[in-house]
């Protein structure tokens, strides 16, 4: 049995636990299997692959992004409370190397301990709803009469420094 699972970023293989765990073979590579000993998925492993009663499957892989491809954008969406914020948080506290987050526009008045363009990207309102207007923002909102929102100009800037750039959104 060719069985992959994830738990939190670890990865092993399901040959013993297969049954005791509610995993059942992936068609996908029961097929590849198929075409390489030229028997059918069903004759290869008709219970498995087949049964109505077996739990559901979802195949999951690890991504191995190619050396020449660009790091990739992760966003994580949920709604208040479920823990989206730290989940980032943590990410980014966990390999810094590898993760950042994009800092984010706003219009608000910039406090006397925040450095502009290290908490937030100060601008105009003006200014920001130029940048929603002209597609420039990748995600808005608004929140006690100040908008916020990250640019798209935010996310290249951690994707050129060859880092996985992490957002946080919360639906409206």
């Amino acid at each position: 049995t060719e069985l992959v699972a994830c738990t939190w970023g670890v990865f092993f293989s399901a040959d013993v636990f297969a049954l005791t765990a509610g995993f059942r073979r992936s068609m996908r590579l029961c097929r590849r299997k198929a075409r390489i000993n030229q028997q059918s998925c069903y004759t290869r492993c008709p219970s498995s692959c087949y049964s109505s009663l077996a739990a559901p499957y979802e195949e999951v892989v690890r991504y191995q992004r190619h050396p020449t491809d660009r790091n990739r954008l992760i966003v994580l969406v949920g709604p208040p409370g479920v823990g989206v914020n730290e989940l980032r948080r943590r990410l980014i506290t966990s390999n810094p190397r590898e993760f950042q987050s994009a800092i984010p526009h706003t219009t608000r008045v910039q406090k006397s301990y925040e450095m502009n363009g290290r908490e937030y990207h100060y601008v105009s309102k003006e200014t920001f709803e130029n940048m929603v207007y002209s597609h420039r923002m990748l995600e808005y909102g608004e929140y006690k009469g100040y908008l916020y929102g990250t640019s798209i100009d935010a996310v290249r800037t951690v994707l050129e420094e060859g880092k996985i750039c992490v957002i946080d959104l919360e639906p409206q």
